[in-house]
Protein backbone atom coordinates (compact mmCIF):
# COMPACT_ATOMS: atom_id res chain seq x y z
CA UNK A 1 0.00 0.00 0.00
CA UNK A 2 1.10 3.61 -0.64
CA UNK A 3 2.00 5.36 2.34
CA UNK A 4 2.14 9.14 2.41
CA UNK A 5 3.24 11.07 5.53
CA UNK A 6 2.11 14.36 7.10
CA UNK A 7 4.98 16.57 8.32
CA UNK A 8 5.25 19.73 9.57
CA UNK A 9 6.20 22.25 12.29
CA UNK A 10 3.95 21.54 15.30
CA UNK A 11 0.44 22.75 15.75
CA UNK A 12 0.52 23.18 11.86
CA UNK A 13 -2.68 21.18 11.90
CA UNK A 14 -1.26 17.53 11.13
CA UNK A 15 -3.42 15.77 13.35
CA UNK A 16 -6.54 17.66 12.35
CA UNK A 17 -5.84 16.61 8.91
CA UNK A 18 -5.03 13.08 9.58
CA UNK A 19 -8.63 12.88 11.87
CA UNK A 20 -10.09 14.01 8.38
CA UNK A 21 -8.95 12.38 5.91
CA UNK A 22 -8.77 8.44 8.40
CA UNK A 23 -11.39 9.46 10.50
CA UNK A 24 -9.64 7.73 13.49
CA UNK A 25 -9.54 8.80 17.01
CA UNK A 26 -6.21 10.85 17.74
CA UNK A 27 -5.77 13.78 19.69
CA UNK A 28 -5.47 17.31 18.20
CA UNK A 29 -4.79 20.31 20.97
CA UNK A 30 -3.12 23.69 20.41
CA UNK A 31 0.06 23.18 21.89
CA UNK A 32 3.20 21.79 20.23
CA UNK A 33 3.70 18.10 20.22
CA UNK A 34 0.31 17.19 20.32
CA UNK A 35 1.49 13.77 18.30
CA UNK A 36 3.87 11.83 20.55
CA UNK A 37 3.86 8.51 18.54
CA UNK A 38 2.93 8.25 15.08
CA UNK A 39 -0.28 7.72 13.99
CA UNK A 40 -1.30 5.35 11.15
CA UNK A 41 -4.37 5.09 9.24
CA UNK A 42 -6.16 4.48 5.88
CA UNK A 43 -7.21 6.83 3.59
CA UNK A 44 -8.09 7.13 0.04
CA UNK A 45 -7.23 8.59 -3.21
CA UNK A 46 -10.44 9.41 -5.21
CA UNK A 47 -10.50 9.25 -8.89
CA UNK A 48 -13.45 8.42 -11.28
CA UNK A 49 -14.87 4.48 -11.23
CA UNK A 50 -14.68 2.72 -14.99
CA UNK A 51 -18.52 2.09 -13.48
CA UNK A 52 -19.20 5.07 -14.61
CA UNK A 53 -19.20 3.62 -18.46
CA UNK A 54 -21.82 1.13 -17.80
CA UNK A 55 -25.40 1.24 -17.37
CA UNK A 56 -25.22 0.60 -13.69
CA UNK A 57 -22.80 1.85 -10.92
CA UNK A 58 -20.51 -1.27 -9.33
CA UNK A 59 -22.08 -0.66 -6.06
CA UNK A 60 -18.23 -1.38 -4.27
CA UNK A 61 -18.07 -0.15 -1.13
CA UNK A 62 -15.38 2.23 -2.39
CA UNK A 63 -17.24 3.53 -4.92
CA UNK A 64 -19.71 6.28 -4.28
CA UNK A 65 -21.70 7.11 -6.92
CA UNK A 66 -18.88 6.68 -9.38
CA UNK A 67 -16.49 8.48 -6.99
CA UNK A 68 -14.08 5.95 -6.66
CA UNK A 69 -12.14 5.75 -2.90
CA UNK A 70 -8.29 3.77 -3.67
CA UNK A 71 -7.23 2.63 -0.06
CA UNK A 72 -3.56 4.61 0.65
CA UNK A 73 -1.88 4.60 3.89
CA UNK A 74 -1.69 7.91 5.89
CA UNK A 75 1.03 8.48 8.73
CA UNK A 76 0.87 11.46 11.18
CA UNK A 77 4.29 12.18 12.71
CA UNK A 78 5.90 14.02 15.67
CA UNK A 79 6.16 18.26 14.46
CA UNK A 80 9.82 19.14 13.49
CA UNK A 81 11.51 21.63 14.98
CA UNK A 82 14.41 23.62 13.27
CA UNK A 83 17.74 21.59 13.72
CA UNK A 84 15.71 18.31 14.39
CA UNK A 85 17.82 16.46 11.85
CA UNK A 86 20.68 17.86 14.82
CA UNK A 87 18.15 15.53 17.42
CA UNK A 88 16.10 18.95 18.31
CA UNK A 89 12.27 18.24 19.49
CA UNK A 90 11.41 15.08 18.43
CA UNK A 91 12.94 15.27 15.61
CA UNK A 92 15.41 12.12 15.07
CA UNK A 93 12.03 9.96 15.68
CA UNK A 94 10.28 12.04 13.36
CA UNK A 95 12.98 11.95 10.39
CA UNK A 96 12.96 8.05 11.33
CA UNK A 97 9.16 7.44 11.03
CA UNK A 98 9.49 9.06 7.26
CA UNK A 99 12.29 6.46 5.70
CA UNK A 100 8.91 4.44 4.82
CA UNK A 101 6.88 7.31 3.29
CA UNK A 102 6.48 7.36 -0.40
CA UNK A 103 5.42 11.34 -0.49
CA UNK A 104 5.04 13.92 2.04
CA UNK A 105 2.97 16.69 2.81
CA UNK A 106 4.11 19.36 4.35
CA UNK A 107 1.41 21.07 6.35
CA UNK A 108 2.19 24.68 6.60
CA UNK A 109 0.23 26.75 8.85
CA UNK A 110 -0.58 29.43 6.15
CA UNK A 111 -2.97 31.99 8.65
CA UNK A 112 0.40 32.49 10.76
CA UNK A 113 -0.97 32.22 13.56
CA UNK A 114 2.16 29.78 15.01
CA UNK A 115 6.04 30.67 15.25
CA UNK A 116 8.63 28.21 13.95
CA UNK A 117 8.31 26.22 17.25
CA UNK A 118 4.73 25.64 16.82
CA UNK A 119 3.87 28.18 19.44
CA UNK A 120 0.52 30.05 19.18
CA UNK A 121 1.14 34.24 17.95
CA UNK A 122 -1.22 36.64 16.63
CA UNK A 123 -2.98 35.66 13.21
CA UNK A 124 -0.91 36.92 10.83
CA UNK A 125 1.88 37.73 12.44
CA UNK A 126 4.81 34.61 11.68
CA UNK A 127 5.68 34.39 7.65
CA UNK A 128 4.51 30.97 6.66
CA UNK A 129 6.71 31.05 3.66
CA UNK A 130 9.85 30.52 6.11
CA UNK A 131 8.33 26.98 6.20
CA UNK A 132 7.90 26.48 2.38
CA UNK A 133 11.95 24.98 2.48
CA UNK A 134 11.64 23.86 5.86
CA UNK A 135 10.98 19.80 5.67
CA UNK A 136 13.20 19.80 2.60
CA UNK A 137 16.05 21.32 4.42
CA UNK A 138 15.95 19.38 7.72
CA UNK A 139 15.24 15.94 5.93
CA UNK A 140 18.51 17.06 3.20
CA UNK A 141 20.55 17.78 6.18
CA UNK A 142 19.83 14.24 8.21
CA UNK A 143 20.49 12.36 5.09
CA UNK A 144 23.54 14.00 4.49
CA UNK A 145 24.87 12.94 8.37
CA UNK A 146 23.86 9.33 7.58
CA UNK A 147 25.92 9.20 4.34
CA UNK A 148 28.51 10.92 6.17
CA UNK A 149 28.79 8.72 9.19
CA UNK A 150 28.42 5.58 6.81
CA UNK A 151 30.79 7.50 4.14
CA UNK A 152 34.04 5.03 5.94
CA UNK A 153 32.39 1.72 5.05
CA UNK A 154 31.89 2.72 1.30
CA UNK A 155 35.66 3.95 0.83
CA UNK A 156 37.13 0.35 2.75
CA UNK A 157 34.55 -1.61 0.08
CA UNK A 158 36.07 0.54 -2.58
CA UNK A 159 39.70 -0.90 -1.77
CA UNK A 160 38.34 -4.29 -2.85
CA UNK A 161 38.35 -5.95 -6.62
CA UNK A 162 35.00 -5.11 -8.35
CA UNK A 163 33.82 -2.62 -6.37
CA UNK A 164 30.46 -0.96 -7.69
CA UNK A 165 29.43 2.11 -5.74
CA UNK A 166 26.30 1.63 -7.03
CA UNK A 167 25.47 -0.90 -5.14
CA UNK A 168 27.68 0.07 -1.97
CA UNK A 169 25.30 3.50 -1.97
CA UNK A 170 22.25 1.48 -2.58
CA UNK A 171 23.27 -0.57 0.38
CA UNK A 172 23.51 2.06 2.34
CA UNK A 173 20.55 3.74 1.02
CA UNK A 174 18.03 1.34 0.98
CA UNK A 175 16.67 2.02 4.60
CA UNK A 176 15.77 5.43 3.35
CA UNK A 177 13.43 3.65 0.29
CA UNK A 178 16.19 4.45 -2.05
CA UNK A 179 16.09 1.40 -5.05
CA UNK A 180 19.27 0.26 -7.14
CA UNK A 181 17.58 2.61 -9.87
CA UNK A 182 17.16 5.65 -7.55
CA UNK A 183 21.11 5.85 -6.45
CA UNK A 184 22.07 5.02 -10.60
CA UNK A 185 19.96 7.71 -11.87
CA UNK A 186 21.28 9.91 -9.50
CA UNK A 187 24.79 9.29 -9.62
CA UNK A 188 24.40 9.78 -13.67
CA UNK A 189 22.72 13.53 -12.69
CA UNK A 190 26.02 14.36 -10.15
CA UNK A 191 29.41 15.57 -10.49
CA UNK A 192 31.63 13.57 -8.42
CA UNK A 193 35.35 11.50 -8.20
CA UNK A 194 35.57 7.76 -9.06
CA UNK A 195 37.27 7.37 -5.51
CA UNK A 196 35.36 7.68 -2.65
CA UNK A 197 37.98 9.24 -0.28
CA UNK A 198 38.29 12.22 -3.13
CA UNK A 199 34.58 12.86 -1.75
CA UNK A 200 34.00 15.80 -0.13
CA UNK A 201 31.26 16.65 2.29
CA UNK A 202 29.56 18.44 -0.62
CA UNK A 203 29.51 15.58 -2.63
CA UNK A 204 27.84 13.53 0.06
CA UNK A 205 25.08 16.73 0.72
CA UNK A 206 24.74 17.01 -2.94
CA UNK A 207 24.23 12.97 -3.12
CA UNK A 208 21.45 13.40 -0.50
CA UNK A 209 19.31 16.20 -1.85
CA UNK A 210 19.05 14.19 -5.27
CA UNK A 211 18.22 11.08 -3.40
CA UNK A 212 15.60 13.11 -1.12
CA UNK A 213 13.84 14.38 -3.94
CA UNK A 214 13.92 10.92 -5.96
CA UNK A 215 12.18 9.07 -3.09
CA UNK A 216 11.08 11.50 -0.34
CA UNK A 217 8.97 13.88 -3.29
CA UNK A 218 6.65 16.79 -0.63
CA UNK A 219 4.31 18.67 -1.46
CA UNK A 220 2.86 22.04 0.45
CA UNK A 221 -0.83 22.11 2.00
CA UNK A 222 -1.50 25.73 2.84
CA UNK A 223 -4.09 24.91 6.02
CA UNK A 224 -6.04 26.99 8.10
CA UNK A 225 -6.96 28.62 4.73
CA UNK A 226 -9.98 29.50 6.66
CA UNK A 227 -8.12 31.88 8.99
CA UNK A 228 -5.51 32.92 6.46
CA UNK A 229 -5.06 36.07 5.00
CA UNK A 230 -5.74 36.12 1.65
CA UNK A 231 -1.93 37.41 0.86
CA UNK A 232 -0.37 34.30 3.17
CA UNK A 233 -2.05 31.95 0.38
CA UNK A 234 -0.69 33.86 -3.01
CA UNK A 235 3.19 34.67 -0.96
CA UNK A 236 3.09 30.62 -0.73
CA UNK A 237 2.09 30.09 -4.35
CA UNK A 238 4.49 32.43 -5.53
CA UNK A 239 7.68 30.57 -3.89
CA UNK A 240 7.41 28.06 -7.16
CA UNK A 241 6.49 24.81 -4.80
CA UNK A 242 2.85 22.98 -5.49
CA UNK A 243 0.52 24.71 -3.01
CA UNK A 244 -2.77 23.17 -2.26
CA UNK A 245 -5.03 25.83 0.31
CA UNK A 246 -6.75 23.40 2.74
CA UNK A 247 -9.26 23.90 5.90
CA UNK A 248 -8.41 20.25 7.77
CA UNK A 249 -11.13 21.85 10.44
CA UNK A 250 -13.68 22.55 7.70
CA UNK A 251 -13.25 18.78 6.17
CA UNK A 252 -12.89 17.25 10.11
CA UNK A 253 -16.65 18.88 10.46
CA UNK A 254 -17.79 18.20 7.07
CA UNK A 255 -17.03 14.55 7.97
CA UNK A 256 -18.81 14.56 11.42
CA UNK A 257 -22.04 16.42 9.60
CA UNK A 258 -21.66 12.81 7.31
CA UNK A 259 -21.49 10.99 10.49
CA UNK A 260 -24.31 12.52 11.82
CA UNK A 261 -27.02 12.65 9.11
CA UNK A 262 -27.13 16.28 8.91
CA UNK A 263 -24.57 16.66 5.64
CA UNK A 264 -24.45 14.92 2.38
CA UNK A 265 -21.01 15.03 0.96
CA UNK A 266 -18.34 12.67 -0.30
CA UNK A 267 -14.62 14.23 0.04
CA UNK A 268 -13.06 16.06 -2.49
CA UNK A 269 -16.64 17.43 -3.69
CA UNK A 270 -16.81 21.09 -3.99
CA UNK A 271 -20.04 21.93 -1.93
CA UNK A 272 -22.28 20.03 0.31
CA UNK A 273 -25.66 19.54 0.95
CA UNK A 274 -27.82 20.38 4.30
CA UNK A 275 -30.34 18.34 5.92
CA UNK A 276 -33.03 18.82 9.30
CA UNK A 277 -32.86 21.39 12.03
CA UNK A 278 -29.50 22.59 12.43
CA UNK A 279 -29.02 25.42 15.40
CA UNK A 280 -27.64 29.45 13.92
CA UNK A 281 -24.75 28.30 15.54
CA UNK A 282 -23.93 25.15 13.20
CA UNK A 283 -25.81 26.43 9.77
CA UNK A 284 -23.20 29.55 10.46
CA UNK A 285 -20.05 27.62 10.89
CA UNK A 286 -21.23 25.01 7.66
CA UNK A 287 -21.70 28.19 5.72
CA UNK A 288 -17.76 29.68 6.52
CA UNK A 289 -16.92 26.27 5.26
CA UNK A 290 -18.70 26.52 1.68
CA UNK A 291 -17.05 30.15 1.50
CA UNK A 292 -14.09 28.51 1.68
CA UNK A 293 -14.69 25.59 -0.56
CA UNK A 294 -15.71 28.26 -3.01
CA UNK A 295 -13.07 29.75 -3.16
CA UNK A 296 -10.27 27.06 -3.69
CA UNK A 297 -12.25 24.64 -4.56
CA UNK A 298 -13.13 22.27 -2.33
CA UNK A 299 -11.67 21.80 1.57
CA UNK A 300 -8.31 20.74 0.09
CA UNK A 301 -7.62 17.83 2.47
CA UNK A 302 -8.75 15.73 -0.79
CA UNK A 303 -6.85 17.12 -3.44
CA UNK A 304 -3.74 16.94 -1.67
CA UNK A 305 -4.15 13.29 -1.45
CA UNK A 306 -4.82 12.94 -5.01
CA UNK A 307 -2.02 15.02 -5.73
CA UNK A 308 0.43 14.00 -3.90
CA UNK A 309 -0.10 10.18 -5.06
CA UNK A 310 -1.28 10.48 -9.05
CA UNK A 311 0.81 13.74 -9.58
CA UNK A 312 3.94 13.75 -7.30
CA UNK A 313 4.35 9.79 -7.65
CA UNK A 314 2.79 9.51 -10.97
CA UNK A 315 0.06 6.49 -10.50
CA UNK A 316 -2.79 4.88 -12.30
CA UNK A 317 -5.61 3.15 -11.16
CA UNK A 318 -5.76 -0.37 -12.81
CA UNK A 319 -8.70 -2.99 -12.36
CA UNK A 320 -8.30 -6.60 -12.13
CA UNK A 321 -11.56 -8.66 -12.77
CA UNK A 322 -12.19 -12.49 -13.99
CA UNK A 323 -14.97 -11.73 -15.76
CA UNK A 324 -13.92 -9.66 -19.20
CA UNK A 325 -17.85 -9.52 -19.55
CA UNK A 326 -19.20 -8.34 -16.22
CA UNK A 327 -16.29 -7.08 -14.84
CA UNK A 328 -16.53 -9.26 -12.13
CA UNK A 329 -14.08 -11.46 -9.62
CA UNK A 330 -15.19 -15.31 -9.24
CA UNK A 331 -17.91 -14.34 -6.38
CA UNK A 332 -19.68 -12.14 -8.98
CA UNK A 333 -18.60 -8.57 -7.83
CA UNK A 334 -18.16 -5.77 -9.90
CA UNK A 335 -14.90 -4.41 -10.07
CA UNK A 336 -13.40 -5.39 -6.75
CA UNK A 337 -10.36 -3.81 -6.64
CA UNK A 338 -8.47 -1.42 -7.24
CA UNK A 339 -4.16 -1.12 -7.40
CA UNK A 340 -2.54 2.04 -7.88
CA UNK A 341 0.59 1.25 -10.00
CA UNK A 342 3.59 3.62 -11.42
CA UNK A 343 2.83 5.27 -14.52
CA UNK A 344 4.46 3.16 -17.15
CA UNK A 345 3.37 -0.20 -15.82
CA UNK A 346 2.18 -3.56 -17.82
CA UNK A 347 -0.50 -5.92 -17.95
CA UNK A 348 2.28 -8.72 -16.01
CA UNK A 349 3.01 -5.70 -13.33
CA UNK A 350 -0.84 -5.81 -12.72
CA UNK A 351 -0.72 -9.67 -12.09
CA UNK A 352 2.10 -9.25 -10.11
CA UNK A 353 0.76 -6.98 -7.76
CA UNK A 354 -2.64 -8.80 -7.20
CA UNK A 355 -0.49 -12.15 -6.30
CA UNK A 356 3.13 -13.44 -6.85
CA UNK A 357 1.51 -17.26 -7.83
CA UNK A 358 -0.20 -14.74 -10.41
CA UNK A 359 2.74 -12.67 -11.89
CA UNK A 360 4.51 -16.40 -12.01
CA UNK A 361 1.95 -17.64 -13.87
CA UNK A 362 1.25 -15.25 -15.92
CA UNK A 363 -0.06 -16.05 -19.78
CA UNK A 364 -1.36 -12.92 -21.28
CA UNK A 365 -4.69 -10.24 -20.47
CA UNK A 366 -7.77 -8.90 -21.93
CA UNK A 367 -8.80 -5.68 -22.13
CA UNK A 368 -12.23 -5.79 -20.76
CA UNK A 369 -13.17 -2.44 -21.98
CA UNK A 370 -12.54 -3.71 -25.62
CA UNK A 371 -12.97 -7.44 -25.27
CA UNK A 372 -9.65 -7.72 -26.78
CA UNK A 373 -6.12 -8.95 -25.97
CA UNK A 374 -3.38 -6.72 -25.54
CA UNK A 375 0.42 -7.63 -25.67
CA UNK A 376 2.28 -7.61 -22.26
CA UNK A 377 4.59 -4.83 -23.17
CA UNK A 378 0.95 -2.76 -23.19
CA UNK A 379 1.28 0.37 -21.10
CA UNK A 380 -1.32 0.29 -18.58
CA UNK A 381 -4.17 3.37 -18.44
CA UNK A 382 -5.94 5.32 -15.87
CA UNK A 383 -9.04 3.50 -14.95
CA UNK A 384 -8.28 0.22 -17.20
CA UNK A 385 -9.96 -2.79 -16.54
CA UNK A 386 -8.29 -5.92 -16.73
CA UNK A 387 -8.43 -10.03 -17.08
CA UNK A 388 -5.31 -11.46 -16.05
CA UNK A 389 -5.10 -15.47 -17.60
CA UNK A 390 -2.80 -17.27 -15.26
CA UNK A 391 -1.92 -20.83 -14.62
CA UNK A 392 -2.09 -19.86 -10.99
CA UNK A 393 -6.15 -19.86 -9.63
Amino acid sequence: MISIALAGKPNAGKSTFYKSATLAEVDVANYPFTTIDANRGVSHVRTDCPCLERDERCGNEHCHDGKRYVPIELLDVAGLVPGAHEGRGLGNQFLDELTNADAIINVVDASGGTNEEGEPVEVGTYDPVEEVDFIEEEMDQWLAGIIDRNWETVERQSRSPGFDIDEALSEMLTGFGATEYDVAASLRELEYPPNPGEWTDDHRETLARDIRARTKPIILVANKADIAPEENIERLRETGKPVIPATAEGELALQKGVEAGIVDYDSGDDDFAVFGDLSDQQQAGLERIRDVMQDWGGTGVQEALDTAVYDLLDRITAYPVQNESKWTDGQGNVLPDAFLLPSGSTPPDLAYAVHSDIGNGYLHAVNAKTNRDISDSYELEEGDVIKIVSTAK
